[in-house]
């Protein structure tokens, strides 16, 4: 009856496969709650910077996801990956979504809560 083994096509030399961002040092320390705060300012009005709001919920979903989770969303929702920190990337119609390194890891330097 045939394998579960997929073929490899063409398209998979264009398949990068994603990591978390190199760590990275907030301006000032920062307590989880305040890097929050920031991460949902950022996702409320990151549709409004253009993209498509689709792109966006799969680019928050796969960026709170583990690594293996968040491969299967962007593969699954068309995601071109430019930078495979998912810092910047498009989607099919090539339209460009900036991520800052806050939404995908927290800085090395957060206040741990007590």
């Amino acid at each position: 009856m045939g394998s579960n083994e997929s073929k490899p096509t063409k398209d998979d030399e264009n398949v990068k496969k994603i990591r978390k961002p190199k760590p990275w040092k907030h301006c000032e320390p920062i307590t989880r709650a305040q890097l929050a705060k920031i991460r949902d300012e950022f996702w409320d009005t990151a549709p409004y910077n253009g993209g498509r709001k689709e792109i966006w919920d799969a680019l928050r979903a796969a960026a709170e996801a583990e690594l293996i989770l968040a491969q299967a969303i962007i593969d699954s929702a068309g995601v071109i990956v430019q930078n495979d920190d998912l810092t910047i990337c498009y989607d099919e119609r090539g339209a460009k979504y900036e991520l800052p390194k806050y939404v995908l890891s927290e800085p090395i330097n957060l206040i741990k809560d007590n």
